[in-house]
């Protein structure tokens, strides 16, 4: 019988992560998955974790390696309907993840789900705070603009075939796809409880890295918008200020304050860099990508389910 799902996992060198979020998919209350491992150029034990836990293995050059390309190589192996996207350094953190993205598509016209992610406790915290902002409690069945985040997402199969991830982008690829489906009148639906644990361990070099990237992107996606210098330096201080004033609340200020300054320095140096390379942003986008809460956006406590978590304390990566 022809699996419910496939799910495409990009990879490179991923050796700490993989192996978690295989188990992860293990847990899943949906049992019948396919799984497409898209490595490009692995040195470590991606690949052989990947094989030794049942995952088809699709190969990918890194001379040749986007984004999108990595995703379109997965995806034109997948045998099924309904395409998950992960990456490879996510976990889920309960058993009905699969479920919770693929319920959406009962509706006819649903093109994207993506679920809510949250960092670990190596992220920074203005990444925490990033991460609180972008995913809420509360899901958006539609929601009104095409944010959305390939590191937790589905998407039907006949619709990629109708349009392929953009390789010739930096990044951003499920922007720019998630941008062509609402104009094909499709909807794109933020699923709360379809929740992953994102681990970034990134350097400084490589958090400015990518965001000048997806500056980049954002530039090719929407040629006509502008990343002013001013606005540059205007969302510096205004998310510096709300992430000091936040670590102040939850009694972190003296341990974080300065990685908070050089977190949002490098965001948004990386960001004005990559428009200069590549205009001004739909005051929708603005809102999701770069504001803190308290600019018009709600935000909430948190939800509590009552599904259990995953336990991964027996199952903890080396």
């Amino acid at each position: 019988m022809k699996p419910s799902c496939s799910i495409v996992i990009r990879a490179f060198n991923e050796e700490r992560h993989i192996d978690r979020l295989l188990d992860g998919i293990a847990h899943q209350t949906v049992k019948d998955v396919e799984v497409i491992l898209v490595d490009s150029g692995s040195s470590d034990c991606t690949v052989a974790i990947g094989k030794k836990m049942g995952a088809a293995i699709v190969n990918i050059s890194p001379q040749e390696f986007t984004f999108g390309r990595s995703l379109n190589k997965g995806i034109a192996e997948a045998k099924t309907d309904f395409i998950i996207i992960a990456s490879a350094h996510v976990y889920p953190v309960y058993p009905d993840w699969i479920e919770k993205l693929l319920e959406h598509f009962k509706e006819p016209n649903v093109a994207l789900v993506y679920g809510k992610q949250r960092g670990s406790d190596t992220s920074q915290y203005s990444e925490q705070q990033i991460f609180s902002h972008w995913y809420g409690e509360i899901s958006q069945n539609p929601q009104d603009h095409p944010f959305c985040n390939n590191a937790n997402a589905a998407i039907r199969k006949n619709l990629w075939e109708a349009h392929r991830y953009d390789e010739n982008l930096p990044g951003l690829e499920d922007l720019e796809w998630a941008k062509w489906a609402m104009e094909q009148k499709y909807k794109i639906v933020y699923s709360s409880e379809a929740e992953i644990v994102h681990v970034h361990d990134e350097s400084w070099a490589g958090i400015h890295k990518r965001y000048l990237r997806e500056g980049m992107a954002f530039k090719q996606i929407y040629p006509q918008e502008r990343f002013s210098f001013g606005e540059f330096i205007r969302l510096f201080v205004n998310n510096s200020w709300s992430d000091l004033r936040e670590s102040a609340r939850d009694k972190k200020l003296f341990n974080v304050w300065i990685n908070i300054l050089r977190f949002r320095w490098l965001q948004f140096h990386g960001t004005y860099l990559g428009y200069k390379r590549s205009g001004p942003l739909t005051w929708q986008l603005k809102k999701s990508f770069y504001y803190p809460r308290g600019n018009g956006i709600s935000s909430s406590n948190g939800n509590q389910r009552e599904v259990e978590p995953i336990s991964y304390s027996e199952t903890e990566t080396r």
